[in-house]
């Protein structure tokens, strides 16, 4: 039995080193491994020899084994550093032809705007929502205090589909839904960035536009929360030296209201054309949330407060990269869009 295996060795290697691909080499690793294989049978005959035979068998079977596969597995590595030497040389590349200038896009200025906003609001324990852009007048005014007939309407200029549904003219509305869906009326900060519609279009405005929508809601929330927040958003945006001061106005949806300004960061307060010689540039408006909203939301007035602010997301970026036309954010214009796409150091 031991010479049976030794020519079984023999003709097993050299049919694994005639083998010239891998397919043909697991037929003949079939062939001398296989459950079917001469090596097998023979095994199978091992029960009929003396003890003594099947240790010297037994040694010889396994040497045979370990050969076979380690010839196996050198040769199936052969055949593939073969193949791949023969596909290399196939598809050889003539690095002397000029290249091609693939032309790619870079991120917009708005989304980076965005992306900067939504992380540094994150960080302050705010969600991330979004809304419909069709919303129901019931959501984008009646709820935020601007009942039908509302002087305020006037203000808006909105595009009604029916006349109950309309392209929100603001992002507002996700006060009222995420008011609605907070079942357990737990405190809540969240962020919502949507584009918004409005009858506007010159160099400063566009009817579409991007703004972000901020909320918070808790007990003893107070201005001085507002005016905190703010103050480091602002620093984040557009420096560490820039000041902010409230000035008094109306929003249906807040008492009291405020716009937002922020120290001009071109002449550092001391008046230029960009600021119109005033030292400040407008850049929110904000405000404590109007305890009608509150109650009409499911929310105790008596219990609770809010603020909340609005931001617009083009005006901010105009402000941040020196741009002084809206309708650039919208061409699609490579050349204007390439003066973002620099790496940060």
């Amino acid at each position: 039995m031991k010479e049976k295996l030794e020519k079984l060795k023999l003709e097993a290697l050299n049919e694994i080193s005639n083998c010239s691909d891998e397919s043909s080499l697991n037929n003949t690793k079939s062939k001398y491994l296989g459950k079917k294989s001469e090596f097998t049978i023979v095994m199978a005959n091992m029960k009929d020899l003396s003890n003594e035979e099947k240790k010297e068998v037994g040694m010889c079977a396994n040497v045979y084994r370990t050969i076979l596969t380690e010839s196996v597995e050198n040769k199936l590595k052969e055949i593939k550093e073969k193949e791949l030497n023969e596909r290399l040389e196939k598809d050889k590349i003539d690095i002397t032809l000029p290249s091609t200038k693939i032309n790619v896009g870079t991120k917009h200025p708005i989304n980076m705007v965005i992306e900067e906003m939504e992380d540094l609001f994150v960080s302050m324990g705010y969600d991330v929502v979004d809304g419909p852009e069709i919303d129901s007048d019931l959501h984008c005014f009646e709820m935020l205090n601007l009942p039908k007939g509302h002087p305020a309407r006037d203000a808006q200029d909105s595009f009604y589909i029916t006349e109950e549904m309309l392209l929100r003219p603001h992002t507002s509305p996700m006060q009222v839904r995420s008011m609605l869906a907070n079942v357990e009326k737990k405190p809540f900060k969240l962020i919502c960035p949507g584009k918004v519609y409005r009858r506007d279009d010159d160099a400063t405005h566009s009817h579409q536009f991007t703004q972000i929508e901020g909320l918070v809601v808790g007990e003893n929330i107070s201005l001085a929360d507002l005016k905190g927040t703010l103050e480091i958003f602002v620093k984040k945006m557009f420096g560490e030296d820039r000041t902010i001061r409230f000035r008094a106005s109306y929003f249906p949806f807040t008492e009291p209201s405020y716009e937002v300004d922020v120290s001009c960061f071109s002449c550092n307060g001391k008046g230029c054309p960009l600021c119109k010689h005033t030292g400040w540039i407008e850049i929110l408006g904000s405000g404590m949330v109007h305890p009608n909203v509150l109650s009409m939301c499911g929310f105790d007035p008596k219990k609770y407060t809010g603020f909340a602010f609005g931001i617009g997301i083009e005006r901010v970026a105009m402000l941040k990269y020196g741009i002084n036309d809206i309708r650039l954010f919208y061409t699609n214009d490579k050349r204007f869009l390439h003066n973002f796409d620099r790496k940060e150091i």
